[in-house]
């Protein structure tokens, strides 16, 4: 990993796992006689936290922001949950759902989702529709129960255990899904199609697997296959060691597939998008003083052959950074259809009783400028729908588009090559003259 996109990603790893530890002078300074409980001051730190980083500060003025954490303050607190309940409640108005407090077991499960290991629940992963604050399937997981139900992306939850998601927010409807092995939730949905139905989920272990990787052959050429479904944090490493496995094995080319990659850590998107690119732009991030400059690629790369790119409206947050630092440079052409549009960057913290603190503090744009924030990104070639629901497996109607399309290219590309070789060299031709371009003194 070059330097450039080495140091950002420390800096965000520090951004993301740091244990935050904020002093209370100002809250001390206006009412110096009143001593602050354990509650009292987890309010009061999530509130710090969100008013030194949050992406848009000109919505505190709207919700007034400061007589949100004086109201917070003045409700009885007397146990965690109390400080819980009075966090959620003054975030609510800020009408971002990435903006969330996770609870111990929430941040927990949330940490070793980010570690690429396994998790106990259904396997959904989810986002909050921006015009209606609906609760909608970004991508199932492969191999989990959501997915062996059929669930598919833009699937909107209806119900989650009796209880409505749109109510509980993004962050309580998770914890509904998880759960033990074995026990089970009911569950209503509406598919992207209008059709609603119940359906009951067992929860189970999943194994994340987030990196995956095969050879396609067929008579013509030999094609390396690589699916990342989530950005974890070794998931660069994994990409590594598949593409030295893939290129020992001669492929001519390669489908990256990014399809239901809701996205994960942004390090782990910048550090593979490096293994693509030489040199190259990969995101440009806006935060509350600015854009700043993109951050490039370094000079090397793992892979610089032949590729094309498949998404999906799962593909989303990191794997939209990746998918379209490829499309700008013109480094992959991306088949498939439009990505899900979730373009801002939240900090990760821990709180002083191992909750977390989830606040949007960025958004980030293509190195075109692109802003793809509830807009997405439309591929170069849509495929043909239905979308298959088994990416990669044998049934994939858009792997097989992706090796012949990938085919074709490098077909062409033969050909070209094979033209230039034949034609005789240009130095030559310039050496015959023919007479009758000669005036009457250079004949001899």
């Amino acid at each position: 990993m070059p330097s450039s996109v080495k140091s950002w990603s420390k800096s965000f790893h520090r951004i993301f796992f740091a244990v935050i530890s904020l002093g209370l002078s100002i809250f001390v300074a206006v009412q110096p006689s009143i001593a602050l409980n354990d509650g009292q001051q987890l309010v009061l730190e999530s509130w710090s936290l969100v008013n030194e980083g949050y992406l848009n500060p000109k919505k505190f003025d709207e919700v007034h922001w400061r007589g949100l954490r004086q109201k917070a303050l003045e409700k009885q607190i007397s146990t965690s949950g109390d400080a819980y309940s009075a966090i959620e409640t003054m975030l609510l108005p800020l009408g971002d759902p990435y903006t969330r407090l996770l609870r111990p077991a929430d941040y927990t499960a949330m940490k070793a989702s980010n570690l690429g290991s396994e998790i106990n629940g259904v396997g959904l992963q989810l986002g909050a529709r921006n015009e209606d604050g609906k609760i909608v399937v970004i991508a199932p997981l492969e191999g989990s129960p959501a997915a062996d139900a059929g669930i598919v992306s833009g699937t909107v939850l209806i119900k989650v255990g009796g209880e409505s998601p749109q109510m509980l927010g993004l962050e309580a409807t998770a914890a509904r899904l998880r759960g033990e092995s074995g026990s089970q939730v009911f569950v209503e949905i509406e598919s992207p199609e209008s059709e609603r139905k119940e359906i009951v989920l067992e929860r189970r272990s999943v194994d994340l697997r987030p990196v995956r990787t095969r050879r396609l052959r067929n008579e013509s050429h030999t094609i390396g296959y690589l699916r990342i479904t989530q950005f974890s944090e070794g998931v660069p490493d994994q990409v590594k060691e598949a593409l030295k496995d893939l290129s020992q094995k001669d492929i001519e080319g390669l489908v990256l597939d990014l399809r239901n990659n809701s996205g994960g850590l942004v390090s782990s998107g910048l550090a593979v998008a490096d293994a693509f690119l030489s040199n190259q732009p990969i995101v440009e991030t806006r935060k509350r003083d600015g854009i700043s400059d993109a951050i490039p690629a370094g000079l090397s790369t793992l892979y610089d052959g032949p590729m094309i790119t498949l998404v999906n409206g799962g593909t989303a947050s990191a794997s939209e950074i990746l998918a379209g630092a490829l499309q700008d440079n013109g480094r992959s052409e991306l088949i498939g259809s439009r990505t899900f549009g979730k373009g801002l960057i939240q900090s990760l913290s821990t709180l002083s009783d191992g909750s977390g603190l989830a606040v949007t503090v960025a958004s980030y744009l293509t190195p075109n400028g692109r802003d793809i924030q509830n807009e997405g990104i439309e591929p170069d070639r849509e495929l043909e729908m239905p979308e298959p629901i088994n990416p990669g497996g044998s049934e994939d109607r858009w792997l097989q588009d992706a090796e012949l399309i990938i085919g074709a290219a490098l077909d062409r590309e033969s050909l070209e090559k094979s033209s230039i070789e034949e034609s005789p060299p240009e130095a030559n031709q310039e050496e015959i003259v023919p007479i009758e371009t000669l005036t009457p003194l250079d004949v001899i």
